[in-house]
C-alpha cells in the first residue's frame, strides 16, 4: 500500500488493540473482585492452622463452639482432622473446600444441619484411622472388615 492509496476500512491492528483492552479490563475486573473477596472473606486466615478461621462464616460457629468443648481440642485443630497429611493435599483440599463452601454460603445453597460430603468424610476417616491406628485395627479385626469411625463417634471432634 502506498501513501496515495486509501486505507482499508478494517484496521487489524486497531481491532487487536481493542480486543486486548477488553481482555485486560476483564482480567483486571476479575483480579480486583477476587482480591476484594479474599480481603472481605478474611482469606489469609484460611492459610493458617487457627481453628477460629473456620468460624469466619457464621454457619460454622456451632462446629467451632462444639470443637472448643470437645476432647479433641487439646490434641487436634480443624486441619488435623479435615485435611490430608502433607502441604499439597492440605492446601488443595483447603482451596477446593474454600471455593465450594464460599459458593454454597454466598448463594444459601447448603443443607441445614450441615453435612460432610463423601470426599471430605473419606479424608476425615483416614485421619481418624492414622491417629488411632492401634484401636482401629483391633476394632476392624473384631468386625472382620473396616468400620466407619463415625458409626459410633458422630460428634468426636464437635461436641453437640
Amino acid at each position: 500500500m502506498t501513501s496515495t492509496e486509501p486505507r482499508p476500512s478494517y484496521d487489524m491492528a486497531r481491532a487487536f488493540r481493542g480486543t486486548w483492552a477488553v481482555a485486560a479490563g476483564l482480567a483486571g475486573l476479575a483480579l480486583g473482585t477476587g482480591a476484594f473477596t479474599f480481603w472481605y472473606g478474611k482469606g489469609a486466615s484460611y492459610l493458617t492452622n487457627d481453628p477460629a478461621a473456620c468460624a469466619n462464616c457464621h454457619v460454622m460457629e456451632p462446629q467451632y463452639a462444639g470443637w472448643l468443648q470437645a476432647s479433641h481440642r487439646s490434641a487436634a485443630t480443624c486441619n488435623d482432622c479435615h485435611t490430608p497429611k502433607g502441604p499439597i493435599g492440605k492446601y488443595a483440599t483447603k482451596a477446593s473446600n474454600g471455593f465450594w463452601h464460599s459458593f454454597a454460603f454466598t448463594t444459601g445453597r447448603f443443607p441445614e444441619p450441615l453435612r460432610i460430603k463423601p470426599g471430605n468424610l473419606a479424608v476425615t476417616e483416614g485421619r481418624c484411622r492414622s491417629c488411632h491406628q492401634g484401636i482401629v485395627d483391633a476394632i476392624d479385626q473384631n468386625h472382620g472388615e473396616p468400620v466407619s469411625c463415625i458409626r459410633c463417634h458422630t460428634d468426636a471432634g464437635h461436641r453437640t
